[in-house]
């Protein structure tokens, strides 16, 4: 193993193909109804002959970012993509993010560098396309093209020889016909073609359906034509139709007009069986014997949470709509059939497809294969790192300039679907708003992973010329609650609420999380009664009532909290995982057994919920089970001393003397994690 793992060859298998689909923004809560009517056939056989599941999202959920941690398994602040947007290398505006900004190989470079051919067509931030031994890179500016059928711009395919053959099979939005367009919106004749304001709609429909149908005729030629091990196709028309036609969509909101919610209604819909159009040419090209993955790297809100669904102006923020669960599904040879997995997260998928071609992933990949869904568990020991092992990948050796046209066609439409701010007419500012943007999303990206002193590392700096920026002021506020230092939270949020209007939640929200901190829980909990009056349908909201009353052994009424929540949002780990605590004190461990594989199953790295399960397990006389479930909470977060007297009680029971002396000494000096011991 040792001297293949120094050439960079690491017994790649390739009895199976694999093909990797990735649908922006699809959620199951728009999909399931749609199955259960049987208008999704193509999914419905992924989904019959083989699993599928949530997959969990990472913050800020920004598609470059999430779309690029899918493809090499790590996170924002180490793959380096931190936006949509970055300046340009000659410092002269901004460019779309980068191929060659990219830190480390994406899940195609280390097959590249282990004999392996990729198709890559269109992913997020493959511009400049890479240049895979054996394979084929589209990048993500090849459908943004299509409005003018013009020449491609350079570095957009690779290899060369593949330009002119591609670039013909793009359908310019001029060539979408009414009878595509009926489908989508059947009243469509009735739509006033003079009034410019009416044909808008019509007019984003087209244009989107014409880059959606590129990148599919792209990458179904590629599979036919081109050999291929693993391909890799990214559609985003999920996510840009949500953005303008999910306030359409059933049932109607009340800011919208009864008469547009009548012409547009089936438009979402209607991009979901289009998806499932092309996944069937795509199940056709790839085979019985490929294994298919189809993921999304976040959901989007359809129901009561779309932001308006309450009657206020519809949010400008694009993000405000997206749902932390995408979807994933699978199916091939060796998966289970007909079954669902759980705690799967956008940073398993790349160490699954390693699995899938018997690599091992990155002791540096924070995820793991999905195994669940495997017939057999066993994978390949992990390696160090991929990073540092030679051999030809694919990747750029050094930054390629950008075609700045290209690139400002781009930005304009991430500017008119709400992503980016209009530029300003001074290059300086509008570069130092873009990088501002970049670091703060880069420290958010460290904030989720749960090292907030990283993210208040990059934070302070930025608060030196934004003093007055409230997004700086609630997430830095935020960092220093996560380090356990109220004393600096508290005048962050004392100058957001001077800047907020009185029924500001999230300021709220947090000056309740400072004063819990600052062991003050009923002004905490008056303070989180405020933010719930300005918005009550956040779920972190209720799951942090539910924690002021579990501090204050109200269990009755924390598990009222909790299930509030859970109205709000059926997905919530967290109030799952608070419901079990309340219900293992009012005496039901099998409820609470329960909420907490609920919460584990949700979200996989959560050690407050195995934690709980441990207890709850132990409560019902699952002993072996219990011990289990510690284990894995006390490897996810080692220093909790609870959970080491917990273990250490069920390892007497077990007869294990050594074991329960080791986990008392772990416990002896160790303080309680309340996360834990609710």
């Amino acid at each position: 193993m040792a001297e293949e793992a120094e050439a960079g060859l690491i017994f790649a298998s390739v009895k199976n193909r694999v093909l990797l689909v990735g649908w922006d923004a699809a959620d199951w809560r728009v999909i399931q109804p749609l199955l259960d009517a049987g208008q999704l056939p193509a999914l419905s056989r992924v989904i019959d002959n083989g699993v599928m599941g949530n997959l969990a999202s990472q913050q800020p959920m920004l598609s470059p970012m999430l779309w690029t941690t899918i493809a090499t398994g790590k996170r924002a602040h180490e793959h380096g993509i931190c936006g949509f947007v970055e300046p340009r290398p000659d410092g002269q505006g901004l460019q779309p993010v980068a191929s060659t900004t990219r830190q480390g190989k994406a899940v195609w470079n280390i097959l590249a560098q282990n004999g392996l051919r990729s198709q890559v067509t269109g992913w997020l931030a493959t511009h400049p396309a890479e240049p895979l031994p054996g394979g084929v890179c589209v990048s993500n500016l090849f459908a943004k093209a299509a409005e003018k059928h013009s020449q491609l711009p350079a570095g957009t395919v690779h290899p060369a020889r593949l330009e002119e053959t591609l670039a013909a099979l793009r359908l310019p939005p001029a060539e979408i016909t009414a009878e595509h367009l009926l489908p989508f919106v059947p009243r469509a004749a009735e739509i006033d073609q003079s009034d410019p304001v009416a044909r808008k709609p019509l007019l984003i429909l087209a244009r989107l359906l014409s880059e959606c149908a590129s990148v599919h005729a792209a990458a179904t030629w590629l599979m036919e034509n081109e050999p291929w091990d693993f391909a890799a196709i990214y559609y985003e028309a999920i996510d840009h139709f949500g953005h303008a036609f999910m306030p359409f969509h059933p049932p109607r909101m009340p800011d919208i007009d009864a008469g547009l919610f009548d012409l547009y209604r089936e438009v979402m819909a209607g991009i979901y069986r289009f998806h499932d159009m092309m996944l069937d040419r795509l199940l056709q090209l790839a085979g019985e014997e490929t294994t298919v993955l189809i993921v999304s790297d976040h959901g989007f809100h359809s129901n009561h949470l779309r932001p308006g669904a309450r009657g206020e102006t519809l949010t400008p923020n694009p993000v405000a709509w997206h749902r932390p669960h995408g979807i994933i599904a699978m199916r091939g040879p060796g998966l289970l059939r007909d079954e669902r997995i759980y705690g799967a997260t956008l940073l398993d998928i790349a160490p699954t497809v390693l699995s899938l071609f018997g690599l091992p992933a990155g002791r540096d990949m924070e995820g793991r294969p999905l195994v669940q869904a495997f017939l057999k568990t066993d994978t390949p020991e992990r390696i160090p790192s991929w990073e540092e092992l030679p051999g030809e990948s694919g990747q750029h050796p050094a930054s390629l300039p950008t075609d700045p046209v290209e690139a400002r066609e781009m930005i304009r439409q991430l500017v008119d679907l709400g992503y980016l701010a209009e530029p300003s007419d001074s290059v300086r500012q509008t570069i130092e708003a873009a990088t501002l943007d970049l670091r703060f999303n880069l420290a958010q990206s460290w904030l989720h992973a749960g090292r907030p002193t990283k993210a208040i590392e990059l934070l302070e700096p930025l608060m030196a010329g934004s003093a007055d920026n409230s997004h700086l002021l609630l997430a830095l506020a935020q960092a220093h609650l996560a380090v356990g230092e109220p004393a600096k939270a508290r005048p962050l949020l004392e100058r957001a609420l001077t800047r907020a209007n009185d029924d500001a939640p999230e300021v709220h929200f947090l000056l309740g999380l400072l004063l819990l901190a600052e062991n003050r829980p009923r002004l905490a909990l008056s303070r989180l009664r405020r933010a719930e009056r300005a918005e009550p349908r956040l779920p972190r909201l209720h799951n942090q009532i539910a924690a002021v009353y579990l501090r204050g052994r109200q269990w009755r009424a924390a598990a009222r909290a909790c299930r509030k929540a859970l109205q709000i949002d059926p997905e919530s780990a967290h109030a799952q995982a608070s419901l079990a605590a309340a219900l293992l004190r009012m005496g039901r461990p099998k409820a609470a057994a329960e909420a907490a594989l609920s919460a584990a199953g949700l979200q996989h790295f959560f050690p407050a919920a195995h934690f709980q399960l441990g207890r709850a397990l132990f409560r019902i006389g699952e002993t072996k089970r219990a011990m289990q479930a510690l284990e894995i909470a006390l490897e996810m977060r080692p220093g909790v001393a609870s959970a080491h007297r917990y273990a250490a009680r069920l390892y007497t029971l077990l007869g294990k003397t050594d074991d329960s002396l080791r986990h008392r000494q772990l416990a002896a000096g160790e303080s309680t994690d309340s996360r834990l011991a609710a």
